[in-house]
Parts: structure tokens; C-alpha cells; sequence
């Protein structure tokens, strides 16, 4: 389990309960609700990290699109009763919104292949709409991803293409996503980046820390 510095958000994964999987809940903040995402033990890790990754990023001043992503690659929209359903090219991966009894939004989404075998993943109503956006742009994405030799599902709508690959480009590839995130993070938290409450005067001084 991880928890954000300021303990706003986390981060667990369970692999024993049922279903099991990965949950990620953020706490009240503000005029903000808590909510929760709950992922299936099958979901893959790119989808994932692209959902982990919005969280470090600021809420929009303008509405986030979740259909936006799943349109730019083709995916088929459709409704039926209120429930708005988009579906991959090839019909196996979905992304579900309806709205409760309530009146609250519901997102839901999943895959499954030919033997019925997938995963889930859902999001409370109160889930921020730029992290569902982030969800929809990670689920769309047609780039490749690796996976050990053996560990791909036998399906038909699965295209493989052998390469290889040393330990050493692993790790680089992990440093390099450990750089670019602290890189990110630095130039959201650094004074450069913080509007300037304060006009500056001749006889002020301001101090500054240095971040290592």
C-alpha cells in the first residue's frame, strides 16, 4: 500500500481477497467527496499506471471528455435505456456510463476475450472526471505492450511480435519514468512555478531553499 505525502490518496493492491485487485481511494478534501477505483487483478499495468499517473496532476479548469480518447481511435458509442456504451473495434473491451438511481454518475468498464476470461474495473461516483478521462486515453491507446514469452492469452485478436530485451534496458526504461515523474513533480512544487502573491520591493529579500 502507498499514501500520498499529504495522505490524501491510496494506493493497495490485494491479490488474496475477492475479487482482488488494485484500489486506489482518495479522502474528502474540501468541497471534494471521497471516491474510489477498483481495478481487477487482470487489468493490464499499462492501463494502470496511466490512471496512477493523473494523480499527480491538477484538476481541470475545463470538464475533461472521457468519450474524447475512446473517439480519436475509432471506438463505437452507443445508448440503450440511458446507458452509454463504447465499445473497442473489436468488441471485446467496453467503457459504461449510466447514472444511479440517485441521479449520480456510474463508470464501469472491463474486457473480456473468446473464453470469457477478463477483468473489471469501477469508479465511484464521486471519482474526479480527469482521472476517468486519464482511464479512457490509457484504455484506448493502440501501443504495444511487452510481456514475457508465455504469459500472452491465447486469442486471436492478440498480434505478437518477438524482441529481446536485457535487464539493463528494464532498468533504464524504470529510471527514466522515476526521472521524468520527480521532473514533473518538481516543476509543479517549485516557487518558479507558484503565482506571485507578493510585488517585490527594493528594500525586501526574498529566501529561497534549494530542493535536492
Amino acid at each position: 500500500m502507498l499514501e500520498s505525502p499529504d495522505l490524501g490518496v491510496r494506493v493497495g493492491y490485494d491479490p488474496d481477497t475477492l475479487p482482488g485487485g488494485w484500489t486506489i481511494h482518495g479522502a474528502a478534501a474540501g468541497p471534494h467527496p471521497e471516491w474510489t477505483v477498483c481495478l481487477g487483478r487482470q487489468t493490464p499495468v499499462e492501463i494502470i499506471a496511466g490512471f496512477v499517473d493523473a494523480l499527480h496532476e491538477p484538476r481541470s479548469a475545463h470538464a475533461p471528455n472521457v468519450w474524447a480518447p475512446l473517439h480519436e481511435h475509432q471506438w463505437v458509442l452507443r445508448c440503450d435505456h440511458g446507458r452509454f456504451t463504447a465499445h473497442s473495434p473489436d468488441r471485446s473491451v467496453w467503457m459504461q456510463y449510466r447514472q444511479d438511481p440517485g441521479g449520480h454518475a456510474v463508470w464501469w468498464s472491463g474486457a473480456k476475450d473468446e473464453r470469457g476470461n477478463g477483468w473489471n474495473a469501477t469508479f465511484t461516483a464521486t471519482t474526479p472526471l480527469h482521472l476517468v478521462q486519464a482511464f479512457s486515453a490509457a484504455l484506448a491507446s493502440p501501443e504495444p505492450v511487452m510481456r514475457p514469452r508465455g504469459r500472452v492469452p491465447h486469442s486471436t485478436r492478440i498480434r505478437t511480435t518477438s524482441v529481446s530485451v536485457l535487464p539493463s534496458h528494464l532498468a533504464a526504461w524504470q529510471q527514466a519514468r522515476i526521472a521524468a515523474a520527480r521532473a514533473a513533480t518538481w516543476a509543479r512544487n517549485s516557487p518558479a512555478a507558484r503565482p506571485r502573491t507578493t510585488p517585490r520591493t527594493r528594500l525586501g529579500r526574498t529566501r529561497t531553499s534549494r530542493i535536492r
